[in-house]
């Protein structure tokens, strides 16, 4: 504890942030994360107000709600409302909207909604309901994945399976940096992610694209000093991989959790609300876990599909081009009480992040 309150020292931080100050770049350096998490602590302790101004951190997307398409919504409400099953998933995702319904809409239309903190609830719901059908609606990145694999490879209950929408981080940073020409200037990853995968997995970013990386931990510290890595590479002309999350971090990962991982899932090129199309980023169920595939075991089929309501700006938010503030809804048509997209859903949302923290003073 006491390490961790180190962390979370005033002192430490704002000398940190004189250290960046005094950093001689030209020009404007942008920064880019994709960790809701990381948006959280930036915001909270107000750690954008003691940078430069010319250096920006801009958020991408790292809320695992946020990217899931509205089609793998209306998947999860087909299979509550009209295949009759019980459907768990996190608090998260119960009132993302889909193309015509978000879940806690179908709940009021009479479907069995059940929210839940982990797949094992999930599965306790399955072997007290026998006769009922369950089905998870497994979302989140590297960080949730494994969790979702250990059940399967556990044998759970043969009425219950999985509607999986998870997601992979590496693969949406490469293609950001693709889209057009680069806006930012470096990465920082979450530290969450790279505890599974390791560090390795990000030395793509500066060894192929010249892209200053740093792999960062959750507390003002961690994240002040991350930024500093980048200014420092930048004004030097260099591009590296840091881990500065080594506490918790390692070259390769969590052994176990990546073979639980490759033991269930297979890669496949998945959609991302917002950004479209991205090559070998999302987890399905290998064949030899096809039973416990709800898209298969219910031959789900649905319509035409629609991620952004008219005006929405959750596509540029998520890509780092807007910030909130910047859309025309934000804090107007569009609140938490009666959110237009997803980024203002989810408590790891970039606007619901900005709405709860506008006007916060500094750590």
């Amino acid at each position: 504890m006491e390490a961790l309150t180190r962390y979370r020292d005033r002192e430490l931080v704002e000398k940190v942030a004189k250290a960046i100050r005094e950093v001689g770049v030209k020009g404007k350096v942008k920064i880019m994360h994709v960790c809701g998490t990381h948006e959280q602590v930036i915001s909270h302790h107000g750690l954008r107000a003691l940078l430069p101004s010319h250096v920006e951190v801009i958020a991408g997307p790292g809320c695992p709600v946020c990217v899931v398409p509205a089609k793998e919504v209306d998947e999860a409400i087909e299979l509550a409302l009209r295949h009759h099953v019980v459907l768990a998933t996190f608090g998260d995702m119960y009132r993302v909207p889909g193309t015509q319904l978000s879940l806690a809409e179908a709940k009021a239309h009479g479907a069995d909604v059940r929210v839940v903190y982990s797949v094992r609830d999930a599965v306790k719901i399955a072997e007290e309901n026998p006769s009922k059908q369950v089905v998870f609606f497994a979302i989140g990145f590297e960080t949730t994945a494994p969790t979702t694999a250990s059940e399967l490879v556990s044998g759970p209950p043969r009425n219950f399976s999985v509607l999986v929408s998870h997601r992979l981080i590496p693969p949406v940073m490469e293609l950001l940096l693709g889209i057009a020409e680069t806006y930012f200037d470096g990465f920082i990853c979450p530290g969450h992610v790279a505890t599974i995968i390791g560090a390795r997995p990000f030395k793509l970013f500066p060894e192929a694209y010249r892209m200053p990386t740093v792999i960062a931990g959750f507390e003002p510290l961690d994240v002040m000093v991350a930024v500093k890595h980048i200014v420092d590479q930048v004004a030097r002309g260099e591009a590296k991989l840091v881990n500065e999350y080594r506490r918790s971090v390692r070259e390769n990962g969590n052994p176990r959790a990546l073979k639980l991982m490759e033991e269930v899932y297979e890669v496949y090129d998945g959609y991302w609300r917002g950004i479209g199309r991205v090559p070998a980023s999302a987890l399905r169920l290998k064949e030899s876990f096809r039973e416990y595939d709800a898209r298969y075991r219910f031959n789900v089929q649905v319509g035409p599909s629609r991620d952004l309501k008219p005006g929405c700006s959750c596509h540029l938010v998520l890509t780092g081009k807007l910030n909130p503030t910047e859309c025309p809804l934000f804090a107007k048509a569009c609140t938490p009480r009666s959110p237009q997209g997803p980024c203002m859903v989810s408590s790891e949302g970039t606007c619901n992040i900005w709405f709860r923290y506008r006007g916060r003073p500094t750590l």
